[in-house]
């Protein structure tokens, strides 16, 4: 069954504008990914979120271990820096030209419990690979990324090149119609969208959806494929935000 299961086609999946998801966005779209807490509720002033309310969730965000605090400044935590730099590669992956090659990840430790079943997958997913069948992962050899260190503790690496046609296998291992369905019609939402609340919302559930693209090589995707499309739009949107947060530093 295919892995990295978006909406259904043409469906836009928006959720709700909190003070915390203001905030973490911001940060996540700066670098170095912190701001004074005047600064931070100056930035989130254009969403219609009170500055108390942002300082109740900054506590919060804190106790939580979402953010770290020194003097007056806040920083994203150390979970959250894995978390942007997992953004920073779904807007900018780094892929090489495709050969034909496909990468194979065949799971071979027994005895784990659910739990950690359940964290593999997760983070098997993460690097983009989708499952042919229980425990064999693949997807065409054409993505740099980091690999966790102990995934040979849990897996073994193979090169692999199927038999079966390259773009049958790949439409068979994510759903590419119906990502494609929700980009373009992500698109079309984030063009119409004019307030800043509607904006944010609408770029939020674009990178959601950029985590979810298996970011495969040209030849094996549908045409009219808006992957490209909506990492420039949610890139430029990224800057935009971060000139109008560096603007009001200070004032």
């Amino acid at each position: 069954m295919p892995n990295n299961a978006p909406p259904q086609a043409d469906e836009v999946e928006l959720r709700p504008l909190s003070a915390r998801s203001v905030v973490l966005s911001l940060l996540l779209g700066l670098h170095p990914p912190e701001l004074p807490v005047k600064d931070l509720v100056r930035s989130v002033e254009p969403f219609g979120i009170a500055g108390s309310t942002v300082r109740a969730a900054l506590s919060r965000m804190v106790a939580a271990g979402d953010l770290r605090r020194a003097d007056t400044v806040h920083r994203l935590s150390d979970r959250l820096l894995d978390r942007q730099r997992r953004q920073d590669e779904a807007v900018h992956p780094e892929t090489l030209p495709w050969a034909g090659d496909w990468e194979m990840v065949v799971v071979t430790a027994t005895g784990r419990g659910p739990a950690e079943r359940a964290e593999l997958r997760t983070e098997l997913t993460r690097l983009r690979l989708a499952e042919l069948r229980e425990g064999v992962w693949l997807r065409p050899a054409n993505l740099l990324r980091p690999l966790p260190d102990d995934l040979a503790q849990v897996a073994e690496r193979l090169t692999a090149r199927p038999d079966r046609p390259a773009r049958e296998l790949a439409a068979s291992l994510w759903p590419l119609d119906a990502w494609s369905g929700t980009g373009n019609a992500l698109l079309g939402h984030v063009s119409r969208a004019r307030r800043p609340a509607d904006r944010f919302t609408a770029f939020a559930a674009v990178v959601r959806h950029l985590l979810a693209d298996p970011v495969l090589p040209p030849e094996l995707l549908p045409a009219d494929w808006p992957g490209e499309e909506l990492r420039a739009a949610y890139a430029e949107y990224r800057r935009e935000l971060a000139e109008d947060v560096r603007a009001r530093e200070g004032r």
